[in-house]
């Protein structure tokens, strides 16, 4: 028995540390004060991510949120999607990816708490923001302001989810794991536009979420106007600055952006954990107490999920788990090390409010006292370019330019920002499967077009100009039935002008235009009636001048027919709409294709390469994996191999991959997938490639870390009343789930030189590889601490580190 009770107590110190843990089945009272969150007279510090159910398959989701669990979160948070939920007015629909009960009890299972963004209005780089199409066409209704049929709309969804929340027992005081909901979504970025009407519907919004007595609070994010007792948070990359609308009110960061959105035609942006854990540490540092990640797992645009203009169907925003659901490092770990960091000074944290002491220009320390003499600090250097020395507390800290260090019991430090001890992901070694192609079949495609006949004098053929302006987002345009020219805009302004010398021949010419809309706009004001397609057509020539077509009668035809005969489903595939070919057609527009493969043995995702191919999209097994556009390259310039995280970050600091596509690998969900022959279906508007479309998949991942004798040591390992600087740093290696360390490519302890993947001994070196080995060979994870006593003095006097580089597989 005596033993048992050890085990016990070890356990709830583990649960403690790492988290808010929530039991399930057991009611809880959530309110607020000026200082945090309060769960059952507890003011609660509370780190919380996004990860939006659709985004990903269920059979992930415990994967997903257990990963995120053990990267020091609390809370997961989710936007509710209306368009899916409800895809006809009165007909719901929460099955597979859009089961949100189901998302929300996995949640809970896991010991997490949800803050449900309710909206319905939701961004997300979702299509249409969220909102169903049909709202659109309700006689009289505008959307986001006081507008009575939209209001009824509004309220009539909210109640459905509130209810169903309710049923289930999801909320905190039913014994569920709903902390938290939201109303409407960043509404304060586009108030204005909607003058009063746009300040009555938000009071109007909050007073309806009120009455719906969920029993827990509701948030408004981005809105300053928030009436009480509505809490108004901040959104942004920064939020330290923030101060809510009420004394009463907690300082709340509903959106800490991990990265940024990819789109179409853009280099891929990402952003510095250094700078991510900087504005993180900044924020609890003066002041804050929630804080989420958007996100912390991205995901894919499935489908047409994907909002416009041109958001590309990748989710992966940088975030620390990526798209496919793998551990995104140093990202995940070092933020990790920086939550429980945090998580030992909570007690301080929630026993006062800061007092502020100035270090030196641009440094400064936040000081919180749990009693007269027990206390954490945080000590600030936010000069971007200098590092600097500080005395705090009679002793001497190095601060790094742009960095926040954590002392736990102002003496020790046991995290700081810009010192990454966490380990790195280096080169993902992946199998390469061919498309297992047995034969390739393609139809003909019929098009969204809008279609007008010309007449020309008899005689000989003509040169004509064509003009084509357009508010977005691409068009395709043949005359005669022949491809004569593509235009298309960008996310930044989706317009388009295009302008094609023609040749035409005597009597009828027809001029055929398919009109593309790549994502229904998400966001902006008014963004629900935001224009989209061509607007002008102008034939010009020096005999007879402009003829002005953009009037004149046209006939429209309204998506793709192959989709209207379900090309792209299983149950058309030996239809006779398919023939197949004596030799592959490549490089046509307007085409469709099918091929059968086989899927490689295994429970990871599924990458598929479509890097041939022009523009288009995927079906797999009659599931649409998403919008593919590989022609549409980047910009050349504007990327860095190396961004400075020091200053303040923005979207278009931090670039890669210019002069490439956007995207070329394709999420493939394993669970889409099963043994013997799957069915692939492309629809290629431009032309390219299909035979030399492959299948990839993860089978391991070279790793590595170097952490020196003056980094701090794991935050874990701090323990109350040790001594200053008594700690020793070590190197931690982890692989994923189902990986083991199976090879030590490099192990030095001394003074070693360069980069992860091109580490080289220094002048002072030992080969420590047969003691990383031993350690570490078929383990799943290992740690080595930075000691001398464990390797020997190669260099007495001198500050030395320990650099390992490993290969993890299954």
């Amino acid at each position: 028995m005596g033993s048992k009770k050890v085990i016990v107590l070890v356990l709830l110190v583990v649960l403690v540390f790492e988290g808010y843990y929530w039991e399930k089945g057991l009611s809880a009272t959530v309110t607020y004060d000026h200082r945090a969150l309060v769960i059952d007279g507890k003011r609660r510090i509370l780190q919380s991510g996004s990860i939006h159910y659709p985004r990903s398959t269920p059979e992930t989701w415990p994967d997903i949120i257990k990963k995120s669990k053990e990267g020091g979160l609390d809370v997961i948070e989710t936007y509710v999607f209306w368009n899916y939920h409800e895809p006809l007015r009165g007909q719901y629909y929460f099955e597979g990816r859009f089961d949100l009960v189901r998302f929300v009890k996995t949640v809970q299972e896991a010991g997490l708490l949800v803050h449900l963004r309710i909206g319905p209005y939701a961004c997300a780089e979702w299509n249409y923001g969220g909102f169903p199409l049909w709202l659109h066409f309700i006689p009289g209704i505008q959307f986001r302001t006081t507008n009575n049929p939209f209001k009824e709309e509004m309220k009539r969804f909210l109640a459905k989810i509130v209810v169903l929340m309710k049923e289930e027992n999801l909320f905190a005081s039913q014994g569920g794991p709903i902390i938290l909901a939201q109303v409407e979504n960043e509404y304060g970025n586009v108030e204005g536009s909607y003058g009063v009407g746009g300040e009555l519907y938000v009071k109007w919004a909050a007073e309806t979420a009120v009455d719906f007595n969920t029993t827990v609070p509701w948030v408004m994010c981005v809105q300053d106007d928030a009436p009480d007792p509505i809490i108004n948070t901040c959104n942004g990359f920064y939020c330290e600055g923030f101060s809510p609308n009420s004394l009463s009110k907690p300082k709340m960061w509903t959106e800490n952006y991990s990265g940024w959105f990819l789109a179409f035609g853009n280099p891929i942006p990402f952003r510095p954990v250094e700078d991510l854990a900087f504005a993180v540490a900044r924020f609890f540092e003066k002041g804050g107490t929630f804080q989420n990640y958007y996100m912390y797992f991205g995901g894919t645009n499935f489908g047409r999920t994907a909002g416009g203009p041109l958001v590309a169907t990748s989710y992966d925003y940088d975030a620390p788990i990526d798209e496919y659901g793998y551990i995104r490092q140093p990202k995940w770990g070092h933020l990790r090390d920086l939550h429980k960091a945090i998580k030992q000074c909570e007690e301080h944290l929630i026993s006062s409010d800061p007092t502020q002491l100035q270090l030196g220009t641009n440094l400064e320390a936040h000081i919180y006292n749990k009693t007269s003499n027990d206390c954490a600090a945080f000590l600030a250097n936010v000069d971007s370019r200098l590092d600097a020395n500080v005395t705090f507390n009679g002793n001497l800290y190095l601060l790094p330019a742009w960095s926040v260090s954590i002392l736990p019991d102002c003496k020790n430090v046991i995290f700081n920002t810009a010192k990454v001890v966490a380990q790195r992901n280096l080169q993902v070694i992946s199998s390469t499967y061919a498309s297992s192609v047995n034969e390739l079949f393609l139809a003909p495609s019929a098009w969204s077009c809008i279609n007008v006949k010309e007449d020309i004098m008899p005689g000989k053929e003509k040169e004509l100009l064509l003009h084509i302006e357009s508010l977005g987002h691409a068009a395709l345009v043949f005359v005669n039935k022949r491809l004569q020219g593509f235009g298309y805009g960008n996310h930044e302004d989706a317009s388009f002008n295009l302008s094609k010398k023609i040749t035409v021949h005597p009597g009828n010419n027809t001029l055929d235009v398919l009109s593309m809309m790549i994502g229904v706009q998400n966001y902006g004001p008014w963004f629900d009636v935001a224009g989209a397609g061509i607007y002008s057509v102008i034939l010009s020539d020096l005999a007879n001048g402009k003829t002005d077509l953009s009037s004149v009668e046209w006939t429209y035809q309204v998506g793709l027919e192959g989709e209207y005969l379900g090309l792209d489903k299983i149950s058309l595939a030996n239809s006779s709409l398919w023939t197949q070919g004596t030799t592959l057609p490549v490089n046509h527009s307007l085409i469709w294709y099918k091929v059968t493969f086989l899927v490689p043995e295994g429970k990871g995702p599924l990458a598929l390469n479509l890097a041939s191919l022009g523009k288009g999209q995927a079906w797999v097994n009659g599931q649409s994996i998403g919008r593919y556009w590989i022609a549409y390259l980047s910009p050349s310039t504007g990327c860095t191999d190396n961004c400075d995280y020091r200053g303040t970050y923005d979207s278009s600091k931090c670039l890669k991959n210019c002069g490439q596509p956007a995207q070329t690998l394709y999420h493939i969900p394993r669970t889409w997938v099963h043994p013997g022959e799957n069915l692939l279906v492309l629809h290629e508007e431009l032309g390219g490639d299909p035979s030399k479309i492959s299948l990839l998949m993860r089978t391991g991942q070279e790793i590595c870390a170097h952490v020196s004798e003056a980094d701090p040591p794991p935050a874990d390992s701090w323990k109350p009343n040790l001594e200053f600087m008594s700690q020793i740093p070590e190197v931690r290696l982890n692989c994923e789930q189902g990986w083991r360390i199976s090879r030590i490519n490099f192990a030095s302890f001394g003074t070693p030189g360069g980069k992860c993947g091109t580490f080289t001994p220094g002048i002072c070196h030992v080969n420590v590889t047969s003691i990383v080995q031993q350690a570490c060979i078929d383990q799943e994870g290992c740690a080595i601490p930075i000691s001398t006593t464990n390797f020997g003095d190669p260099c007495p006097g001198m500050l030395k580190s320990l650099a390992i580089e490993a290969l993890c597989s299954g």
